[in-house]
């Protein structure tokens, strides 16, 4: 399979880290392929696995350096072809670390052609205190594509009585669907301030998630399932559909928890969204 590779190394006027990861996925007979995989600097990508079988390739997107210090530029694209389908995972949780003057950044690019399906499920990032990070989102669909992607923030240390006071967090969400915006989202949270103690934001807890899922609307009784994979647990959480769009969120303070009720989420939506059974996520437990 194609594959390039540079290494992006701080200079000595700038330690951060500059790294890119290109990929591409292609129906092959039946077959998810990954036909394109480039890289620079410190982001890399396992070979490609196929736990549930050849038609989905899934893949382990590695940063070696396990954390990203401030000023770290990190982007992530792939793109998936006509009758394909991808999932996307990490190894572990992502760490940011606090920003020393600079802001750290991650961009991710998903793009799903006719037909295809693009699954973003990394573990949760874990946002140390005075961290200071910009994550930007954008997802292209072709019309009848489909999208399911979560993301778990962890704001400070809880197990180390560490919370976040200081630093800064945006974020910005898009979604196109057969050229439309059909989600667009974007927020910031600053440390110690009023949003994280608001109700109409973090409501003094310390942990939120969002999943969020494109492709043909749900009927009441998958929505309704989907409703009670938050009953068996702390914190707060609910599912909303809107025109093609579904999410799910979770409030709390406990990050397994939001793990386990986001893959209770993902495994109850993927058979009515993509028809296919979702498989346990090895990596996400080891």
């Amino acid at each position: 399979m194609p594959e390039s590779a540079t290494t992006d190394h701080p200079s000595t006027n700038d330690s951060a880290w500059h790294a890119r990861l290109t990929l591409g996925f292609a129906d092959d007979a039946g077959t998810t392929r990954l036909v394109e995989r480039s890289h620079a600097g410190p982001l890399r990508v396992q070979k490609p696995l196929y736990p549930e079988g050849e038609a989905v390739c899934h893949a382990i997107v590695v940063h070696p350096p396990g954390g990203v210090v401030g000023g770290d530029q990190l982007s992530i694209s792939a793109r998936v072809g006509p009758g394909a389908h991808a999932l996307l995972t990490s190894p572990g949780a992502a760490k940011w670390y606090k920003a020393n003057g600079k802001v750290s950044r991650q961009q991710v690019y998903l793009q799903a052609q006719a037909g295809a399906s693009v699954e973003w499920l990394p573990q949760e990032s874990i946002f140390f205190d005075q961290a200071r990070v910009a994550l930007e989102q954008t997802v292209v669909l072709e019309a009848d594509a489909s999208y399911i992607g979560c993301e778990i923030l962890c704001l400070g240390r809880r197990a180390s009585g560490e919370t976040f006071n200081s630093g800064k967090i945006t974020q910005r969400t898009q979604i196109h669907r057969d050229g439309k915006l059909v989600w667009w989202e974007q927020g910031a949270l600053a440390g110690g301030g009023e949003m994280l103690r608001s109700p109409l934001g973090l409501d003094g807890h310390s942990v939120c998630a969002t999943l969020l899922a494109v492709g043909k609307a749900l009927p009441a009784a998958a929505l309704a399932s989907l409703r009670e994979a938050g009953l068996d647990g702390a914190g707060k959480f609910g599912v909303t559909q809107m025109k093609g769009v579904l999410s799910a969120r979770y409030l709390g303070d406990d990050s397994e928890q939001a793990r386990r009720v986001m893959l209770a989420v993902w495994q109850r939506l993927r058979p009515f969204l993509l028809e296919r059974a979702a498989p346990a996520l090895r990596i996400w437990n080891t």
